[in-house]
């Protein structure tokens, strides 16, 4: 097995620049400000641009089906942005999620390769109707809370759901005569109700999604379709950890340019030992995390046997590391860390929102146990 390389290709690297002077240009923190307190479940102007323009919502899709043809590799540069941006958009949950399903469907079949390249092209938003706390690689296929009827309409309801406000069509594992499938329901069906949530994190929120006979279209039985499940939550999370480093990085550079702005005393507070320490410790874990989200991206493209691992491990560490840079971030700023007007809060609430979902750190190093024979202490 080949050694993994960790460090960014050019191409990477020009794809990353392309993406930051986007979100520079149409994401500054005062708009996400505005679109946290606009009740629109994302910024359809600036996914357009993004999704649709740039072509990132098709990163995952091969050329042949209507995407891009790139690797997870690619869409983790484009999440790490998206975290240093805490950007409203509905990449994780469309591009990743549900397409990473649809991809493990057969894609031979009609009504999945048509619903696959709308969703790559960004014209369509789709989403995964599981609560999004639902762990990666948990034990058996996750709980169908919606049953498919014979007359092929879906009825139950799942709460909790990222992206399905906002999503045009929701891809529903249900349980029925049949055994356990993927449906497509189309959320403009007068008998789906999708509900907002209060959400912690407004840039994410979340939806109880209820359906009373709703006409769907099966697009996998029961063996393919906990696969596809499966598949998805684990390139979900993998993913994840590099939305979670871009996180911490804007945290930490956010309050090293604070901390050398802000005088006491006649000096920068940045100067004062204790402080420097403080941001010291968190640019090591920073160091860590990079590199457990880059195992974690490239083991994801491609395919390598130590992928349930990686992903184990880059999101018990990447998870906490964000949450704590959140915290020092609020900290080191003072007073104008605890405002509104001040962003430092909404990368707070993405990161604690981001830490139970796809499965908590504790989740995850429990998974970590069990693929490495690790046996758990006793007494």
């Amino acid at each position: 097995m080949s050694t993994p390389d960790l460090l960014y290709s050019e191409a990477e690297d020009d794809l990353r620049a392309a993406v930051r002077s986007l979100l520079t240009d149409r994401c500054p923190p005062a708009t996400v400000l505005s679109q946290a307190e606009s009740g629109r479940a994302h910024d359809v102007a600036l996914w357009g641009a993004l999704g649709t323009e740039m072509g990132t919502a098709g990163l995952l899709v091969p050329d042949k089906l209507g995407g891009q043809g790139a690797t997870a590799r690619e869409a983790a540069v484009v999440m790490e942005e998206l975290g240093r941006a805490v950007a409203p958009v509905p990449y994780l949950t469309s591009a990743v999620l549900a397409a990473t399903v649809l991809l493990g469907c057969d894609t031979d079949q009609e009504p999945v390769a048509r619903l696959l390249a709308a969703l790559a092209e960004g014209r369509t938003v789709g989403a995964l109707a599981l609560p999004l706390s639902t762990a990666a690689g948990g034990p058996g296929t996750p709980a169908a809370t919606v049953r498919a009827d014979d007359d092929g309409t879906l009825s139950g309801q799942v709460s909790g759901v990222a992206g399905a406000a906002g999503a045009d069509v929701l891809l529903v594992p249900a349980g029925g005569a049949d055994g356990y499938g993927l449906y497509a329901v189309e959320t403009a069906e007068t008998s789906v109700s999708v509900e907002p949530l209060t959400s912690l994190d407004l840039t994410r929120p979340l939806a109880a999604v209820t359906l009373t006979g709703a006409p769907a279209r099966k697009l996998a039985g029961p063996d393919r379709a906990a696969a596809a499940i499966g598949r998805a939550l684990l390139t979900g999370a993998g993913l994840l950890a590099s939305e979670q480093l871009g996180v911490a990085e804007w945290c930490l550079t956010e309050t090293v340019r604070h901390t050398k702005e802000r005088h006491q005393f006649g000096r920068p507070i940045g100067s004062f030992q204790a402080l420097k320490h403080r941001m010291a410790a968190l640019w090591l874990e920073l160091v860590s995390a990079r590199a457990t989200a880059r195992y974690a991206a490239d083991a994801l493209a491609t395919d390598s046997p130590d992928t349930p691992v990686a992903v184990a491990v880059a999101q018990a560490h990447c998870a906490e590391v964000a949450v704590r840079a959140a915290e020092e971030c609020v900290q080191l700023h003072g007073g104008i860390g605890m405002t509104w007007e001040h962003p430092a809060h909404l990368y707070l609430k993405r990161a604690k929102s981001d830490e139970i979902a796809l499965g908590t750190p504790g989740r995850h190093r429990q998974a970590l146990a069990g693929l490495v024979d690790l046996t758990a202490p006793t007494g």
